[in-house]
């Protein structure tokens, strides 16, 4: 478990039918923010399908949503092969017949490191599973959206886009390059009715952040600092942000990067 030190207990919303009648796409589903996202997506309605490279994860989440009444179906996509990305949008298609959402959560973090440090593989994996995913991904998911007459696509971003990020340069790099392809997107396909927004989650007790705290000990402790509540997000603190993007009550908002931080980007 995440060593969230300063983790309070937040808030549990009551589903409100937000998603309903919806069929919405999630990838990175088998853990932390897309498996969290999934959950609430059914909760609120929504016919999810969920994508990741761990097929027992994913099986789990889908078992669980399936055992409270909800919709959900698992398939297997590995975010650094276009061709899979493409199959896995394809496949929401062969199930549905349309996709009304989609979130582009998946994401891989660098070895943690200055600038000067950074490796050639480490660009390489942020490219291709930080921007070229959901680079491919988007223009796969517009296309289905397009049948069904519009739609709404979030993409999980980062705080660390929003300023100089020294100790993962590569990432920080790619999410600012993701923000700017938001934006265009939200522009290009607007006469489309898609709409297309990010969200940059600051500090969340995740997978992601042991790891980082592994490589870097202290970064918990440094994220709690430096949050003006004291402490990190949960997954679904984060995934509730995206559920109103998804939702039709967003229905005016496109091109924006929602900073889902707790204030520590203020």
């Amino acid at each position: 478990m995440t060593n969230n030190t300063h983790t309070a207990n937040p808030t549990i919303s009551t589903p409100i039918g937000l998603l309903t009648g919806k069929v919405v796409f999630i990838t990175g589903a088998g853990r932390g923010i897309g498996a969290a996202a999934a959950r609430l997506f059914a909760a609120e309605g929504a016919a999810v399908v969920l994508a990741a490279r761990t097929a027992d994860a994913l099986e789990r989440v889908v078992t669980e949503i399936r055992a409270d009444g909800g919709v959900a179906d698992a398939v297997p996509m590995d975010l650094a092969d276009p061709t899979s990305v493409r199959a896995a949008v394809d496949r929401v298609g062969t199930l549905h017949g349309r996709l009304d959402g989609a979130f582009n959560n998946g994401a891989a973090i660098q070895r943690p490191g200055p600038l000067d440090t950074t490796s050639d593989e480490d660009i390489d994996q942020q490219f291709a599973v930080n921007f070229r995913s959901h680079w491919t991904a988007m223009n796969a998911e517009a296309a289905l959206m397009r049948r069904a007459g519009g739609g709404a696509i979030v993409n999980t971003s980062s705080i660390g886009s929003r300023r100089a990020n020294p100790a993962l340069p590569a990432y920080g790099a790619m999410k600012r390059a993701l923000n700017s392809l938001t934006e265009t997107a939200a522009v290009s396909w607007a006469g489309d009715r898609i709409r297309v927004n990010g969200i940059a989650p600051g500090g969340t007790a995740t997978q992601m952040i042991d790891t980082w705290e592994a490589a870097t000990p202290g970064i918990v402790e440094r994220i709690n600092t430096s949050t003006p509540f004291g402490r990190m997000a949960e997954p679904r603190e984060v995934a509730e942000v995206a559920a109103w993007l998804l939702s039709d009550r967003a229905s005016w908002v496109t091109g924006a990067i929602v900073p889902v931080d707790g204030g520590a980007g203020a």
